[in-house]
């Protein structure tokens, strides 16, 4: 499956996720759907090591850290 296709699954189920949390009702999942709902990177898609805090990946998240493009992270000297 190609990244964008996985991009758009996530956000799908992701989507039906939240609508079943906030009225378990109306909206129901059924269990297996739940647990395979996995986070992606919303730069390259890799669904390994993505900070929930930023969204992306940890590559991602050192190729901008280290650009200077993250406001508020620097790398650590000491």
């Amino acid at each position: 499956m190609t990244t964008e296709a996985q991009n758009v699954k996530f956000r799908r189920q992701a989507k039906k996720y939240e609508a079943s949390r906030r009225t378990p009702d109306k909206v129901q999942m059924l269990p297996r759907e739940r647990i395979r709902i996995m986070r992606c990177c919303n730069l390259c898609g890799r669904a390994r090591a993505v900070y929930r805090k930023f969204g992306i990946c940890r590559i991602c998240f050192r190729n901008l850290a280290s650009d200077g493009l993250i406001p508020g992270v620097r790398k650590a000297s000491w």
